[in-house]
């Protein structure tokens, strides 16, 4: 009896350590075909430019191909809800800014939305956080965030403020700037930031919050003018920009923080793989020095240290949406 047990026993064994020898076979010839990393706003804006360059970096440390492929719409929910899903098998990724998908998913809800940014991924890695620079028409005749306050109390409810759609970064950052400046600004919605920054452009609205690569862009256009950032410290790609802080709003501190996620049930070890890569991608020289000129400030993390950051911007912005949600009722 106890021979035939120890024989069905090392039958069971033997056949468990082959389940495992087959996993991680399985997990060690990750990856064996090229990854997509799925963006959800058009090409040349923040987000994009961002995801081809960790896409280009991380290829060489993955040894195929990361393809980049824009899936536009509904402020980023189709790539979302595309990669939401995907085959978890770390073939089909999210370049996430993560920021913008807390605001919108806390602003319109789950339902509306298609997802759940905690609950319906698997964070593999933090990329890095990108100031928001305020931006202002060239032809408003504002200079600087003094000029600004004073124009709106002079005409409150006068000055406009483009977004990328309610919800948005630029809508819930805007507001909360509102919210500590005490100014009245009008909140003119867009289907995406290229055409408010159009508009701020030819003085159809005064004012836009974006991330740092894309206001460096339209700065160099000269028809923009920057009057502060939202950042702890000056950038150093645009040193003569103040910070709110600086000019006497000591708690307009925001940035967006950008990520890579993966659907939930996507393997650890999988995870674990590409978080190394991407982790190494970011120490290449190139990446840095382009991130350097972009103004992203690079963050490295493992798995657990990325859904903690993902955690901790949820919380925070629910506490910053929810009066601005009840507002807009």
């Amino acid at each position: 009896m106890i021979r035939a047990n120890l024989v069905s026993w090392c039958r069971a064994a033997a056949a468990g350590a082959a389940v495992l020898l087959l996993c991680a076979g399985a997990h060690a010839a990750f990856p064996d075909k090229p990854i997509n990393l799925i963006v959800g706003f058009s090409a040349g804006g923040g987000v994009d430019v961002v995801g081809r360059a960790i896409a280009q970096s991380a290829s060489v440390q993955l040894k195929t191909s990361v393809v980049v492929d824009n899936r536009t719409g509904a402020a980023g929910a189709i790539a979302a809800q595309y990669v939401k899903r995907a085959a978890p098998d770390g073939y089909t990724l999210l370049m996430a800014p993560t920021t913008s998908y807390v605001m919108s998913e806390k602003m319109v809800g789950p339902e509306v939305s298609g997802f759940e940014i905690a609950k319906d991924f698997k964070p593999v890695a933090t990329i890095g956080e990108l100031p928001l620079v305020m931006l202002v028409s060239k032809q408003s005749g504002i200079t600087s965030y003094e000029d600004l306050g004073a124009a709106a109390r002079k005409n409150p409810g006068k000055l406009a403020y483009g977004s990328s759609g309610n919800g948005s970064t630029e809508h819930i950052v805007t507001e909360w700037f509102k919210q500590q400046a005490g100014l009245d600004l009008l909140h003119v919605p867009y289907r995406g930031s290229a055409p408010a920054m159009a508009d701020l452009f030819s003085d159809q609205i005064q004012i836009m919050v974006t991330t740092s690569p894309t206001a460096l862009t339209n700065l160099a256009s000269g028809r923009a003018q920057a009057v502060g950032v939202a950042s702890a410290q000056r950038l150093a790609v645009m040193p003569d920009v103040p910070t709110f802080a600086e000019q006497g709003l000591p708690q307009f501190v925001a940035s967006s923080v950008y990520a890579i996620l993966a659907p939930k049930d996507t393997p650890d070890a999988v995870v674990v793989a590409l978080n190394k890569a991407l982790n190494d991608a970011l120490d290449d020289e190139a990446t840095r020095r382009r991130f350097a000129q972009l103004g992203v400030q690079i963050v490295h993390s493992t798995p657990a240290q990325s859904r903690e950051l993902l955690l901790n911007e949820s919380t925070k912005w629910e506490r910053i949406v929810q009066p601005i949600k009840a507002a807009n009722r």
